[in-house]
């Protein structure tokens, strides 16, 4: 029966189904994802942006101007998700793309003035979340779950391989 098994059983809101007794920790991290993503869609929708399209943002605003292929790189996501994604933004004026000078096949993707306007938005929104993702946890539990967090990003490293990779040159804002 489900729920009974103690190796079934979560401290989350959300019982792990039958199928996920094997990873209790796995379905928690993404029922978890699932929610901070939709809570982070509520923020972006009054700035005009989807979830994800923020990431892509703060990538062009750590990096400048980045070629197409080393965002969609950087971004670990398909190659016709970015393209539409920057067709999304580019229709909404927050970037602009242009034949790279270096390589007239590449294409350069940077933020425009309206797309540079939004970080404000965006940074707020972001603290806004930790506010509420963290609610209730004192500062050495928040300094803990985001060690624990960083060493189970470490061990999916090399799971997630050339999809979770940073692109050449791009250091510490990867």
């Amino acid at each position: 029966m489900p729920g009974t098994d103690p190796a079934c059983t979560t401290t989350s809101a959300e019982p792990s189904p039958p199928a996920a007794c094997g990873g209790t920790v796995s379905h928690a991290l993404a029922w978890v994802a699932r929610l901070h993503r939709i809570s982070m869609g509520r923020r972006l929708r009054d700035l005009g942006l989807y979830p994800g399209q923020e990431l892509m943002m703060m990538r062009l605003w750590d990096c400048g101007a980045v070629r197409q292929s080393e965002l969609i790189q950087s971004l670990g996501l398909d190659p016709s998700t970015v393209t539409k994604m920057l067709q999304r933004m580019e229709q909404c004026g927050y970037v602009r793309r242009s034949p790279d000078p270096a390589d007239r096949r590449a294409v350069l993707v940077e933020a425009t003035e309206q797309g540079l306007a939004l970080r404000a938005g965006v940074e707020g929104a972001w603290r806004d979340l930790e506010d509420c993702t963290l609610a209730g946890l004192a500062p050495a539990d928040r300094a803990e779950l985001a060690r624990l967090l960083g060493l189970v990003g470490e061990n999916l490293t090399e799971e997630a391989g050339e999809e979770g990779a940073c692109p050449p040159g791009a250091g510490a804002v990867c």
